[in-house]
This record gives C-alpha cells, structure tokens and sequence, in this order.
C-alpha cells in the first residue's frame, strides 16, 4: 500500500476468524477493495496517527469508516475511540463498534464518546455475512463521509 492509497476501512479486530470472514464478505460483495487490519489498539493508533511502522503515511489518508472491536490486548477498543474522538484530525472520522459485547456500560460508554453506531457481531455466519454487508453498504456506498475540513484542517 502506498501511502497516499485510500483506505476505505480500518478493520480493529484481534480474532483472525472475525477479521478473515470480515474481509472476505467486503470483498466478495465488492464493497471495498482497501481494507487495513489492525490486531490491537496501539496498532491502530499508530496507524491512524502515523507512528511506528507506520510513521511514512499520509494522515490525509484517512479510513472512510472504522470497524473496531471493544475487547483489544494492548489498548482496548473503549480507549482507542476516547483517543480519535478527543483529536481534532480524526474525531470526524465515523467509527462502528463491532463486538461480542452487550454490555450495557459499554453501550452508554461508547456512545458518550462520540461512536457513529454499535452493533454485535452475530454468532451465526449468516448473519454475520449479512450484518457486515449492511454496514459496508451504509457506510461505504450510502454515507457521505465528512469534508475534508471536518478534520480541523490540519492535515
């Protein structure tokens, strides 16, 4: 990947079931052709802020939408969304928690925090298939992502 290649999604997820099926769905229904996984917290923020491995991106290659799992090693996914939505460059950019979790605290939590929308991963594959279709549809092809000065103009 270039470093200025659009990156459609960020795919935050530490399961390598989850994040396979994920990617094969998106692609498969030719949703997205640009996806980033990222196996825990730090490495997504390090992603997103141009750290690390990753200190050669462009922060003007923004994900169009970030999938992110809650229960992360590292840097749990709770804090990484504090993180994006507490900075002016990435608090625009639309986040979807995708979890096993129902926990009511974490709903109210996330929520609070600015997330654009929260849904539980389905244990049948079905309707796993069926939900991660539904939000790439949304998100990728319905959804106006915000303008560029959305992100405070400092690039």
């Amino acid at each position: 990947m270039t470093p200025t290649q659009e990156i459609e999604i960020l795919l935050v997820d530490d399961n390598p079931s989850d994040v396979e099926l994920t990617m094969y769905v998106l692609r498969n229904s030719r949703l997205a052709n640009s996806i980033q996984v990222a196996e825990d917290g730090k490495e997504a923020l390090d992603f997103l802020f141009c750290r690390g491995a990753y200190e050669g991106r462009s922060m003007s290659a923004r994900p169009k939408v970030i999938l992110l799992d809650l229960k992360l090693p590292k840097v749990d996914g709770i804090e990484v969304l504090r993180i994006l939505k507490s900075d002016e460059r990435t608090k625009a950019i639309p986040v979807v928690i995708l979890t096993s979790s129902k926990e009511p605290r974490d709903l109210i939590e996330v929520y609070r925090l600015g997330v654009s929308a929260y849904t539980q991963k389905p244990v049948d594959f079905e309707a796993f298939r069926n939900t991660i279709m539904e939000i790439g549809m949304f998100w990728l092809v319905v959804n106006e992502g915000p303008p560029p000065d959305a992100f405070g103009g400092r690039l």
